[in-house]
């Protein structure tokens, strides 16, 4: 179908959007944090703000949680950004709009960005925090019985790879939410990377520049951590949700995965968002089809 016109709407009606911009100021003044004129932003009980230890330093954290009594459901939320951009105040209409809907405690994890901290510095983040969140789940009202894990692009690939590694070491998710995840190093090849590869903000050029600054060496493009397509085994892993948009050039691989779980015997659905594009999910309140998936994906977190 064409570009949902209220993302051309976003963009001056434009069937063509421009790319994201191609040097690493330039993508952090974009994912930094603005109010959209009618965003939806989920009613929380409460914010905090914590640090704990990380693998190599302090871990900065969010964590958002629902009105009602608990122990509540926990969900460890991984933000997009390409591995050099994003933060916990660019994904907080997310984050609370996760919150509030699926009526979980979310925490948001501000892992180290690359090339400042290179593969696998953020995935160590990410089991560090799972860990901890598990650990610390009765201080936060919160059931170390139902965690998740998810994230958004970037964010997403860290929770499909946290999901792998607490497969195979410590506490085990209940399920793994992928909002239109990175899943491999690209080849190119995909068909959605011919069809979207131009003309919807995420491009192959800026799929480039992001690789390019996360690993630090070619050879790592492989390894399960850094591309989760590639690892040989994904029996046992948890239970997973993805969405993907139709004008992604991340689409093909993302629901690539999301087959290769099912041939591994993982409960996975994956949910193509038609006239959609990379990063819709931001969109909550402006975008009809943002709302419907937003929606499904929280009744998703709530039978989990």
């Amino acid at each position: 179908m064409p570009l949902d016109p209220q993302i051309q709407a976003l963009f001056g009606g434009a069937e063509s959007l421009p790319a994201l911009p191609m040097s690493l100021d330039g993508m952090r003044g974009f994912y930094q944090a603005r109010s959209l004129p009618g965003l939806k932003v989920g009613h929380v009980a409460s914010v905090s703000d914590r640090t704990i230890p990380g693998p190599d330093g302090a871990l900065n954290l969010r964590i958002y949680t629902p009105p009602g009594a608990g122990p509540l459901p926990i969900l460890v939320y991984f933000h997009g950004g390409g591995f050099v951009a994003g933060n916990l105040d660019s994904h907080d209409s997310i984050t609370r709009n996760l919150c509030a809907g699926a009526d979980r405690i979310v925490v948001s994890v501000d892992y180290r960005l690359a090339p400042e901290h290179r593969f696998p510095a953020a995935t160590n983040d990410g089991l560090a925090a799972f860990e901890w969140a598990a650990k610390h789940a009765p201080e936060l009202n919160g059931d170390a019985t139902r965690i998740a894990v998810g994230g958004d692009s970037a964010g997403g690939n860290l929770a499909a790879v946290t999901a792998l590694r607490c497969r195979d070491q410590g506490p085990q998710p209940k399920g793994q939410l992928l909002l239109y995840p990175v899943i491999a190093h690209p080849t190119f090849g995909t068909r959605s990377y011919a069809e979207n590869g131009e003309g919807y903000l995420l491009t192959r050029q800026v799929m480039a520049f992001f690789w390019d600054n996360y690993l630090g060496d070619p050879a790592e493009a492989r390894h399960p951590h850094a591309s989760p397509l590639h690892a040989t085994d994904l029996s046992g892993a948890a239970p997973a949700l993805i969405f993907t948009a139709e004008f992604d050039p991340l689409r093909d691989e993302a629901e690539l995965y999301g087959r290769r779980l099912q041939e591994a015997g993982v409960p996975a659905t994956v949910m193509r968002v038609e006239g959609m594009i990379h990063g819709f999910f931001g969109l909550a309140g402006i975008v009809a089809r943002t709302d419907v998936a937003l929606a499904d994906a929280c009744a998703w977190l709530r039978r989990i």
